[in-house]
C-alpha cells in the first residue's frame, strides 16, 4: 500500500487529490490550517489522517510525515499544494512587503519546508514520488496574476526542476503541475484571474480540481515512471497560444 501526504487538503484541489490517491488505494495524511476541513477530507477519503498545520512552519511538516511514518510506516507521494494569492490584482509597485513575504513564504517556501520533511522519509523506502503545485502563472506573465503570485510560481518550478536533479538517481522523482484557474474557493475569491482565464482559454472554461487530481496522481504512479523534473501544464490550453 503507498502512503500519501497532501498539504492544503482541506479543501479544492487538496481535497480532491487527496480522494484520488483514496481511490487508487493509497492511506492519506491530510494536513491544512482549518482542522475540520482536514478532518472532512480524511473521513471522506476513508483511510486516511487529519493534522492540523501550516506550512511555514517547518515542525508542523515534519509532524505530518511523522504522522505517515506511525499510521503505515512511511511515505511515497506527496504533493504540495498548500497555497495563497492576493484578493485583487495590484501591480509589483503596490503590493506591500507583507504581502509579498506572506504570498511567497506560503508558495515557495511552504514547499520548500514540505520537501524538506519528505524526501528523508522517501529516502528510507528506497523512493517515491512528489508533485508540487504551481501554475500557469508559474511558466508566462499574466495580467491577471499578481506579482508576487507569479514569482512564487515561477519558483516553485526551479526547486522541482534542480530538486529533480539532486534525486534523479535516488529513486525519487520530483515534478510540478501548473494549472489554470479551477473551480476552487480561492479563484472565486480572485475573480478577476477566473474571469481572465475563462475568457483566454482556448477551452472557454476552468477545470475542476478533479481535473488537476487526476495529473498528480499520475506523476506519482508508475505509469510516469521516467518523467522527473517536468512543469506540466494543465490549463485548457492556455500557454499553447
Amino acid at each position: 500500500m503507498n502512503v500519501a501526504f497532501v498539504t492544503g487538503g482541506g479543501g479544492g484541489i487538496g481535497r480532491a487529490t487527496a480522494l484520488a490517491f483514496a481511490g487508487v488505494g493509497a492511506a492519506v495524511v491530510v494536513l491544512d490550517r482549518d482542522p475540520t476541513a482536514a478532518e472532512e477530507t480524511a473521513r471522506l477519503a476513508g483511510q486516511a489522517v487529519a493534522v492540523t498545520g501550516d506550512v511555514t512552519r517547518r515542525e508542523d511538516l515534519e509532524r505530518s510525515v511523522a504522522v505517515a511514518r506511525e499510521h503505515w510506516g512511511g511515505l511515497d507521494w506527496a504533493v504540495n499544494n498548500a497555497g495563497v494569492t492576493l484578493h485583487q490584482k495590484l501591480r509589483a509597485h503596490e503590493i506591500e512587503e507583507a504581502e509579498w513575504r506572506r504570498v511567497l513564504d506560503v508558495n515557495l517556501t511552504g514547499v520548500y519546508l514540505a520537501m524538506r520533511a519528505e524526501v528523508p522519509a522517501m529516502l528510507e523506502r528506497g523512493g517515491g514520488a512528489i508533485v508540487n503545485v504551481s501554475s500557469v502563472a508559474g511558466l508566462v506573465g499574466s495580467s491577471a496574476a499578481d506579482a508576487a503570485y507569479s514569482a512564487s510560481k515561477h519558483g516553485i518550478i526551479g526547486l522541482t526542476k534542480t530538486a529533480a536533479l539532486d534525486y534523479a538517481t535516488a529513486g525519487i522523482r520530483v515534478n510540478a503541475i501548473c494549472p489554470g484557474p479551477v473551480n476552487t474557493a480561492m479563484v472565486a475569491d480572485a475573480t478577476h484571474m477566473a474571469d481572465f482565464f475563462e475568457r483566454a482559454s482556448p477551452m472557454e472554461r476552468i477545470a475542476e480540481p478533479e481535473e488537476i487530481a487526476a495529473a498528480a496522481v499520475w506523476l506519482c504512479s508508475n505509469a510516469s515512471s521516467f518523467v522527473t523534473g517536468a512543469a506540466l501544464p494543465v490549463d485548457g490550453g492556455y500557454v499553447a497560444r
